[in-house]
């Protein structure tokens, strides 16, 4: 049994987001803790957030395939921009991976600052991979 991803009529349809999703009994959840916009070696990649948001993203890949997991195995992400960032930029640079025909549910918001200087974004994910 697959992940089921619910967009129940009457409320808002986007390509981006889902509302709802059910998790079939005996899957396996993986947790994805915050990926910013760094490189190997913790260095925001540069400064914007439109460039630190795609590199967020393939950061959280490379978590999910450490743990056999995809982003088509993605239920929920969150993602933190920093107060005053540009949400279009951020993400619209990451829309276009999350967006599919029965996409996860996503919560965006802003916060006063992240844990890593010159971090603009912060990404997070759980997964579940069905058994």
């Amino acid at each position: 049994m697959a992940i089921e991803r619910i967009r129940p009529e009457g409320l808002v349809r986007s390509p981006a987001f889902s509302h709802v999703a059910v998790v079939p009994p005996g899957s396996t959840t993986v947790y994805v803790g915050g990926q910013n916009g760094v490189d190997e070696s913790g260095a925001v990649v540069a400064p914007d957030v439109g460039a630190q948001a795609a590199r967020a993203l393939q950061n959280a890949r490379v978590a999910l395939a450490a743990a056999g997991a995809t982003l088509d195995d993605v239920v929920q992400w969150t993602v933190l921009f920093v107060e005053g960032a540009d949400l279009r930029a951020g993400y619209g640079a990451i829309a276009g991976e999350l967006a599919s025909e029965h996409p996860p549910l996503v919560t965006a918001a802003f916060v006063a600052g992240l844990g890593v200087p010159g971090a603009l974004v912060e990404i997070t994910a759980v997964a579940a991979l069905a058994p």
